[in-house]
């Protein structure tokens, strides 16, 4: 939202109040308060009238302030609130000089002058980013005087932060507009409207920077950005009402960003080994029964590729009764049977469900009758006749809704199903409702995803084990990457849909979320099988892999042969990197930082990489760049270093563009210098455990290296490599057998093992804990 009109001017019936000095401080060891005038005050009859505003100054965790801004402290403040994990607040180093304040939390430091009102935020004497003059303010929008004063009706509270000469913006959830923030004005409010438009299914208040510092603006309701473009060297965040909540996180590195942000709103939990197999769906409006499903199943098997969890989606239950979770005896007479005869196959089971329960719905009166669904101020249930004739919503403000919806839910997992596709909650309704716990609607609009998707994901924890749990959500609020996996939601079937896809996947990444997938060959409509075979590619180099459309079948050979062959390639090779993704995302789990990152994360020194949404990296050591047309062309950056071509044993130098053409079989697939990539031999499905045969590649070894291998979110595999001279020496913590592989080198004898020269590479059958290589 915008309250100026140019440099100097307001618009019409606005009016700011800007602090104009420190008036008084009081300083404690955790907490700092000040109150700031919003007219200066010359002598006593100054305090007669006017506005101050009062901030509070606090650190939840080293290198991270929270600054609180408030004007009237008797609103009642109504939930929801994010659920932030931050423990006790830390001391504070508290420095009151002639002309200044400063309040450092490790090296962040926030500089407050008090006669000509300024903020800095400063690391190690660094000035990151300042709030000066009338960037920090009250705004009034109908402000007639102090007399006709309409208290919060038409209040805002508002923050500027400058931008410096090259400072980029990245984050603010999953946005399928330019990568780069810089111009752009953001809402974020949760909205289903497709990959195509400025709405986005999951909105995040939070951002970073190239300077390495990121802003999470701690509120759950609707707050605005305006990115370079009230006031083009700043960023502004504004919400409605009297109080704005704010926390700055220091870096130095965007990483460090990252991981402090999820250190509050917490970890991306580690989704279980089997989920980065292939999904197969029904798709969404397809006739199916339990025929047809079986026959997806034996085709996939019968044309060799691995397939590892089936999804019904929405008409498993009958029309016009979603959701009631019971399936529909028309095409289903016995679910129990044919879920176990699926899972004899090996697979694993989801299920689409959502959170509205339509009038046919057997739940609807239930629900009615126990007061679980949300109502109307007058008592009525709230219903409207969009997706759903009669569609009302589950009440997961009231602790005995969750638990009657998880009861409905937990027949489902006592039958064989596995998981839960959670689609919707974004479409929640803002005026003439109430909620159980009396929660503001309008700031349960975004914050409602969150506690449906919780509950859904807590029944999993109890019923699977918190090792088994997962989630295929389209939804997402702050917190939300707390019960992974996210998908993009609903796309078109070409390739600048598929663009938008990643380019929305990696802003979403670039807000904490830890994993990402999406719609492999698109969902409207039906993708030529072109499309189909470049975006199989790229969706099987992607966190998790899932075929789905919306009117017609996702199998291959629906499109074409040449596609069968396409999808089982990129299959297999996905097994292949199953030991490396799984450990990748135990790292995503601990730290916070993606397994699907951009370029400008891995690679924030480089210029080049700043502007990159066409190529990224997958876990730390792999760059993939999805080829999106039908000629087969594709450019992209490969940065400095000696990379080498996982399919091909190329290698190539970094810090230059390359134009490639590939054929289907084929996407640029980069290793990165001195990295040990651990890969499973004969990898059947990726529920099978390959800690007993794994093969270690390494790529262009410089000095030393290392890598730890997780299976089921333990370390099964440690080791080092350092080349000393005219000698390499493997250091191995390990069980099972394992090989490896150096990329095109030679050696001409082993100590501890048995060499084998492999084509151009030097395959070694490790026999002992270490292994001396001669060079």
């Amino acid at each position: 939202m915008k309250f100026s009109n140019g440099c100097w001017l307001q618009k019409e019936g606005c009016e700011c109040f800007a602090p104009q000095q420190v008036y008084y401080v009081k300083k404690e060891q955790k907490r700092v308060v000040i109150c700031a005038p919003t007219t200066r005050i010359r002598h006593r009859g100054d305090t007669l009238g006017g506005i101050n505003l009062n901030l509070e100054i606090t650190s939840p965790m080293p290198e991270v302030l929270r600054v609180r801004i408030c004007h009237h402290k008797g609103v009642r403040r109504t939930g929801p609130e994010f659920e932030l994990e931050a423990g006790e607040t830390v001391d504070l180093d508290v420095r009151e000089e002639e002309e200044t304040i400063r309040i450092s939390s490790g090296t962040l430091c926030l500089v407050l002058t008090k006669e000509n009102w300024s903020m800095t935020y400063e690391r190690r004497g660094e000035a990151l980013s300042k709030s000066s003059g009338r960037d920090l303010a009250y705004m009034k929008t109908d402000w007639k005087g102090y007399a006709y004063d309409k208290g919060s009706q038409d209040a805002y509270m508002r923050q500027q932060l400058g931008l410096s000469v090259g400072e980029l913006v990245y984050g603010l959830g999953e946005r399928f507009t330019p990568f780069i923030k810089n111009g752009q004005s953001v809402d974020i409010w949760n909205e289903d409207g497709g990959t195509s438009t400025e709405q986005s299914y999951k909105n995040i208040p939070f951002y970073l920077t190239n300077r390495g510092y990121g802003v999470f603006v701690n509120h759950p309701e609707k707050v605005s950005f305006e990115v370079g473009t009230e006031q083009v060297s700043k960023v502004e965040f504004n919400v409605p009402g009297e109080y704005l909540d704010y926390f700055f996180i220091n870096g130095p590195s965007m990483k460090e960003v990252l991981e402090r942000y999820t250190g509050l709103t917490g970890k991306p939990s580690l989704p279980p080994k089997w989920t980065f197999g292939l999904w197969l769906s029904t798709s969404f409006t397809t006739d199916y029964d339990e025929e047809t499903v079986m026959s997806f199943i034996d085709g996939m098997e019968e044309r060799g590729i691995p397939l590892q969890v089936f999804h019904f989606d929405c008409f498993w239950m009958k029309e016009f009764h979603w959701s009631d979770f019971v399936w529909d005896s028309r095409v289903f007479p016995d679910p129990k049977g044919m879920l176990s005869r699926i899972k004899e196959r090996g697979l694993k089971i989801c299920v689409w469900i959502n959170p509205y329960i339509a009038e046919e719905s057997w739940l609807f009166e239930e629900g009615m009758d126990k007061g679980y669904l949300v109502e109307r101020e007058n008592g009525d249930v709230w219903q409207w006749d969009m997706w759903q004739p009669g569609m009302a919503l589950v009440d997961f403000t009231n602790p005995r809704a969750c638990r009657w919806y998880q009861e409905k839910l937990e027949s489902l997992l006592d039958m064989g199903v596995d998981c839960f596709k959670t689609d919707f909650g974004e479409r929640i309704p803002t005026e003439g409702i109430r909620y159980y716990d009396g929660s503001d609607p309008v700031k349960m609009h975004n914050f409602y995803t969150y506690l449906y998707n919780k509950t859904v994901y807590e029944l999993l924890q109890k019923k699977r084990g918190a090792q088994d749990a997962v989630l295929f959500a389209r939804s997402a609020t702050v917190g939300g990457q707390k019960f992974p996996v996210h998908w993009g939601g609903d796309c078109w079937s070409s390739y600048e849909a598929m663009a938008e896809s990643l380019r929305g996947g990696l802003s979403l990444t670039m807000s904490g979320f830890g994993y990402w997938s999406h719609d492999i060959g698109g969902f409207e409509s039906t993708s030529t099988p072109d499309v189909y075979k470049r975006w199989a590619a790229f969706g099987l180099l992607s966190s998790h892999s899932r075929l789905h459309g919306s009117t017609s079948y996702r199998v291959p050979w629906a499109y074409d042969e040449e596609s069968v062959e396409v999808l089982r390639r990129f299959t297999k090779l996905k097994l292949e990197l199953l030991p490396y993704l799984c450990s990748s995302a135990c790292d995503t789990a601990r730290t916070g930082i993606p397994m699907m990152r951009s370029m400008v994360l891995e690679f924030e020194q480089d210029p080049a990489c700043y502007y990159l949404d066409r190529q990224y990296m997958l876990g730390e050591k792999l760059l993939a760049a999805p080829v999106f047309g039908e000629d087969g062309e594709v450019s992209y950056y490969l940065p400095q270093g000696t990379w080498t071509n996982y399919l091909t044993g190329e290698t190539a130098p970094g810090g230059i563009w390359r134009k490639e053409r590939h054929g289907y079989d084929s996407i640029p697939l980069w290793v990165r210098e001195n990295s040990i990539l651990p890969t499973a031999c004969r990898l059947v499905r990726a529920a099978d455990s390959y800690a007993e045969n794994m093969e270690l590649k390494v790529y262009e070894l410089q000095g030393k290296a290392g890598t730890v291998v997780y299976e089921d979110g333990k370390e099964v595999f440690r080791m080092t490599i350092e080349q000393k001279k005219e000698t390499i020496l493997c250091r191995v913590t390990a069980r099972g057998s394992f090989r490896i592989r150096f990329l095109n080198r030679a050696f001409s004898s082993v100590s501890g093992g048995v060499l084998i020269q492999d084509g151009r590479d030097c395959v070694i059958e490790a026999k002992e804990p270490s292994v001396i290589i001669s060079i």
